[in-house]
């Protein structure tokens, strides 16, 4: 039995087809990868987009939010001076008026704070041996009226000794015994007045009041 020739093997054809089958899958895998480039690269780039939106939508979000803040911080910081000042000015108005009609009191009754004083050293100064009274001189009888009558009920027995002093203002006095002494002084009342008001308005504003 003979044998059949093996078949030679042909490179021309053999490479003719493929190339055939190589061009034609080359080109079904390029428009593929192309049409699912594009697509992938759409998607991309909308996600991107939309981030981007999201991250500028953020941005103004936050840009408008630190804008609000900071005028909202001036409005409260407005507020606070003006309430403040309100403050300052109810209390300054207070005081002006409380002076004025000390004033007019001390004006109409000028003793009568003096007499107040005088009660209130006679209730504890039974056994002291002379008491002296410094008042304006146009006060002095008036006043040694008053301490006598006040000595007459209490309990003290020493000497009572009233002096008319130029320095002492319509109105006040100094008493003073043998250890100690007290007076009314309208002046140095006023300016503790103003000192605590001061005190108290300064302790509204706060510490950093003078960055205002």
């Amino acid at each position: 039995m003979t044998s059949a020739a093996p078949a030679k093997f042909r490179f021309d054809l053999d490479l003719g087809h493929r190339e055939e089958r190589n061009s034609v899958l080359t080109e079904s895998a390029l428009a593929a990868l192309v049409s699912n480039a594009r697509a992938e690269g759409y998607r991309d780039g909308l996600a991107e987009g939309q981030r981007a939106q999201v991250v500028k939508a953020a941005e103004r979000l936050a840009q408008a939010a630190e804008r609000l803040a900071d005028h909202a911080a001036a409005v409260n910081a407005a507020l606070d001076d003006h309430r403040t000042a309100t403050v300052a000015d109810a209390v300054g108005l207070a005081a002006a008026i409380g002076k004025k009609l000390a004033g007019a009191m001390i004006a109409e009754s000028p003793a009568a704070e003096i007499e107040a004083l005088i009660a209130d050293c006679l209730a504890s100064l039974d056994a002291v041996p002379h008491l002296v009274i410094r008042c304006a001189p146009d006060l002095a009888d008036a006043v040694r009226e008053i301490a006598t009558a006040r000595i007459a009920t209490s309990g003290f027995t020493g000497r009572l000794v009233v002096l008319g002093d130029p320095d002492q203002a319509q109105g006040d006095a100094r008493i003073e015994w043998v250890d100690g002494g007290i007076a009314r002084d309208r002046a140095t009342l006023e300016a503790e007045i103003d000192s605590r008001i001061a005190n108290f308005l300064a302790a509204r504003r706060g510490p950093d009041a003078g960055a205002h």
